[in-house]
């Protein structure tokens, strides 16, 4: 799966250079993501348990407990995974409100849904 937006997860790692726990945590991720092809949502949850999909466009936020860092990340059907949103858990907090609601509002004002 090619990935778009990669830089943000990039950005999150250098911030954090020192936690090697995190470093390795997003490149697990992103390792899974290029290397796995899921087809459907379970195939999905049973390799990344961190996974929560929270609209039914394929957007799916992964919980990287280590760090409590959050990423919104879009699966698209021509293998494209795009990295929406990623930050620590209180800004998810802050910005989507742990909300299924606030998260489908952010994601239409931003053209990411229709």
């Amino acid at each position: 799966m090619e990935i778009v937006g990669r830089k943000l997860l990039e950005k999150l790692k250098r911030k954090n250079r020192s936690n090697t726990l995190l470093i390795a945590a997003i490149d697990d991720l992103l390792n899974d993501i290029e290397t796995k092809n899921w087809v459907n949502q379970n195939e999905l949850i049973k390799d990344r348990p961190d996974a929560n999909r929270v609209h039914s466009d394929g957007f799916y936020f992964f919980d990287i407990s280590i760090h409590r860092a959050m990423v919104l990340i879009e699966f698209e059907e021509n293998g494209e995974a795009t990295i929406v949103w990623c930050g620590t858990h209180d800004e998810y907090e802050l910005t989507f409100k742990n909300n299924k609601n606030t998260i489908n509002k952010w994601l239409k004002t931003r053209g990411w849904i229709s």
